[in-house]
């Protein structure tokens, strides 16, 4: 089955790459360590990498070409629908002659707004400062031959010509099987798990409705992008709904509706999840981590790591996710963090890793 992003993604790919189209006049030598990372920055963000290369201290064991793609991506990744909006720098320490600067970058993608922070070591040059980019290890993928031997379901349905009245195949059983709603401040999320319990795929969607003390309705809201909407059978999948502005306190009571609709679906690619933990921080914030290995032949361009995190009694107290940035190559591993909100992480008893994966062509 082919997997792909909406075609919002070339839409706004378009609209982002319109609105890089500033270049900076001249290449103005740096005279401060975080001039030097602002600088370079400003030259990603009008897509002149070539301009950015030139603020690279190391450029002897740093190929451009590396470099540039680190920037923009590459293998049709998240990056490569992205464009840099915004770039705030701060001098950690510094001296004489060396610097250490946090960059904290935001882009903005056809899935919203991705966040990175890079820690560079600047050094001075003569009467100007460069930085020291670290040296990109890209995955080296040999040659070979991998036997697949997965599970697919294909779906026939009723012809133009057919009869008036005929039946299509039924959609799959769904079920909620568990549901919590969560104040968040001025905010009500609902946050549970839904699974496929019928013996096809199905491609699923929950949706909420709030309902206030008055029996008038607060809000409709869906999980969009929070669930793994692919679901193969029994498979289970966590989802989580926002309700902005909307207090908890004002509920009376919440209104659940699952979706679901028959669609062909295979059981492969195979992504595997290792070294997970939850860990801290440079900025002190609660982030689970870990690893993530395509199992398969085929490149995933855009994986979407989905977390469940339970109490000591099984109960879902929060759901997060995160869109990787890198595309997932056969066999070789990709980091990944999703964040954590603090509240909630102490009450974390045990967690589930679930992705979601978007690639831009298969073979049928």
């Amino acid at each position: 089955m082919k997997r792909a992003l909406p075609i919002l993604i070339i839409v706004l790919t378009a609209v982002l790459i319109a609105m890089a189209t500033i270049q900076p006049n001249e290449l103005t030598p740096a005279t401060s360590p975080d001039g030097a990372v602002r600088a370079l920055f400003d030259h990603v963000k009008a897509r002149d990498y070539k301009g950015a290369f030139a603020y690279v201290a190391n450029s002897g064991d740093t190929e451009e070409q590396a470099f540039a793609a680190d920037l923009a991506g590459r293998d049709g990744s998240l990056r490569t629908y992205s464009s840099l909006e915004q770039a705030d720098t701060k001098v950690l320490h510094a001296s004489d002659n060396e610097a250490l600067v946090r960059a904290t970058l935001q882009y903005a993608t056809a899935v919203g707004a991705f966040y990175d922070t890079r820690d560079l070591k600047v050094v001075r040059e003569g009467d100007r400062w460069k930085v020291e980019w670290p040296v990109v290890q890209e995955a080296n993928v040999p040659p070979q031959v991998i036997q697949e031997n997965y599970l697919r379901w294909d779906v026939i349905t009723r012809g133009s010509n057919d009869d008036w009245g005929a039946q299509n195949v039924e959609a799959p059983r769904v079920r909620i099987i568990s549901m919590n709603a969560i104040a968040q401040g001025a905010n009500t999320i609902i946050v549970g798990e839904i699974e496929n319990e019928d013996t096809v795929p199905g491609f699923v969607s929950v949706g909420a409705t709030l309902i206030g003390k008055n029996g008038d309705v607060l809000g409709e809201e869906t999980s969009f992008d929070k669930i793994s909407h692919t679901l193969l059978p029994k498979e289970i999948s966590p989802f989580r709904i926002d309700f902005p502005k909307t207090p908890l306190a004002t509920v009376k009571s919440v209104r659940m509706t699952p979706n679901s609709m028959l669609v062909p679906a295979s059981a492969d690619p195979v992504i595997g999840v290792v070294h997970q933990r939850v860990e801290t921080d440079s900025r002190g914030r609660h982030v689970l981590k870990g690893e993530l290995i395509n199992e398969s032949g085929v490149t995933v361009n855009i994986p979407h790591v989905l977390a469940t995190y339970y109490d000591g009694a099984g109960k879902v107290i929060w759901v997060s996710d995160g869109y990787v940035d890198n595309a997932l190559l056969p066999q070789a591993p990709v980091p990944f963090a999703v964040d954590l909100r603090d509240d909630p992480a102490s009450n974390v008893h045990n967690y589930r890793v679930t992705v979601n994966e978007y690639m831009l062509q298969q073979d049928e």
